[in-house]
């Protein structure tokens, strides 16, 4: 199975965020050099193994860590050494690159653009500068306006921002600020995280450790209500549970994950899945490099997605589009009925979709969809 769908995780961040358990390494300026050689290496190492003549890719995305540390030349060169097992049509590819805004600028805009990226994903995260302060970022809370400037002169037309939710409410964050701030910058797209703690990350040791307290169950469906609200409102498409987007600059990368197509990860960290196989590798860069150039791989654990496993995929991931899921038999149709009767779905031409409330309830609705009537009729408590 060829994958027309790539992922390239580049690791390195100036610092670590307050709630990033990613496979990250802080280095405030990496050396490209020894990413490139690795990335490169397993692509072809893996088309090797898989018996790819050549990948025809359709979408492309480089995330992280901080793609936007790597600095200018690194995109076309990785593009360079990606040809000689990958091709793709340039103007119908879609090429995502994450970006900080401390780190994004004019001369950087440009040299993307030249190489053939065409989408940026910007990581605001907040405008409040005390929360910005708690999360460990590095930009201030006119840095997302800078970089999108910067973007568009440069001729980016497909930008999306990041924000994260749910924060401790001590915090006083002011949710509908960030959410009017945004809108009034009118990127093509916004994605909304709820923050959760990780064990692995700082503040997964703070809350272990009683130092600091998420958001509850009903502050964070409060936020999650209001952002889906007054983007909507703005005229976004609630097009996923988590992100929304003007009509035509919906995400094809993510769109691509969770329509169950196969795609390949690169780099430390990085996921794959070419049905019925995931696998991902060894998080560390240091350890992920050496490997790589030794072994050809870099591979931490895989798994098989097959039977009730792959079900629950599937319930998963099309219960969190717009699009929403196939009534396959009378058990599923029960079971949209009923959420149905309480706000959570709607049911049409044999579909079931979540409305916000039941997106809320996402991970418990798959279960039970799986599980019929009875486990659904267990547990009617709503999210709070």
């Amino acid at each position: 199975m060829t994958p027309a769908h790539l992922y390239v995780h580049a690791p390195f961040c100036a610092r670590r965020c307050s709630y990033c358990d990613f496979a990250v390494t802080v280095d405030r300026a990496p050396d490209p050099g020894p990413w490139q050689d690795a990335i490169a290496a397993e692509l072809s190492a893996r088309a090797d193994r898989e018996n790819w003549e050549r990948l025809h890719l359709d979408t492309l995305y480089v995330g992280g860590g901080t793609p936007s540390l790597l600095g200018p030349g690194v995109m076309s060169e990785m593009a360079r050494r990606f040809h000689n097992v990958a091709d793709w049509d340039a103007t119908a590819l879609e090429w995502t690159c994450e970006a900080n805004p401390e780190h994004f600028s004019r001369v950087l805009a440009e040299d993307w653009r030249a190489a053939g990226v065409n989408r940026l994903s910007l990581g605001a995260q907040s405008f409040d500068p005390g929360v910005l302060a708690w999360m460990g970022r590095l930009h201030g809370p006119d840095g997302p306006a800078r970089a999108l400037d910067a973007a568009r002169s440069a001729g980016f037309d497909n930008v999306s921002i990041d924000l994260i939710f749910g924060l401790p409410p001590r915090l006083g964050r002011d949710w509908r600020a960030d959410l009017e701030r945004v809108i009034a910058l009118d990127p093509p797209h916004v994605s909304l995280y709820g923050l959760t703690a990780e064990p692995g990350a700082p503040l997964g040791r703070w809350v272990a450790e009683g130092r600091e307290t998420l958001a509850d169950e009903d502050l964070y469906a409060t936020e999650y209500l209001q952002a889906a609200e007054l983007l909507t409102a703005a005229g976004y498409l609630h097009y996923e549970v988590s992100n929304f987007a003007r009509p035509g600059c919906e995400s094809r990368h993510n769109a691509a994950y969770w329509s169950g197509a196969p795609y390949l990860g690169l780099g430390p960290g990085a996921h794959s899945f070419l049905p019925p196989r995931r696998f991902w590798n060894t998080r560390d860069f240091a350890t992920y490099a050496k490997r790589v150039l030794a072994e050809g791989h870099a591979l931490d654990g895989e798994e098989s997605v097959d039977g009730a496993a792959a079900e629950l995929e599937r319930s998963w991931l099309g219960l969190r589009t717009a699009g929403g899921l196939e009534l396959r038999n009378e058990g599923e149709r029960d079971v949209a009925r009923h959420w149905q009767d309480r706000g959570w779905a709607v049911t049409e031409a044999g579909r079931v979709r979540l409305t916000r409330h039941g997106w809320l309830l996402l991970d418990r609705l798959a279960v039970e969809l799986g599980n019929g009537l009875n486990a659904a009729e267990a547990v009617l408590t709503f999210r709070g």
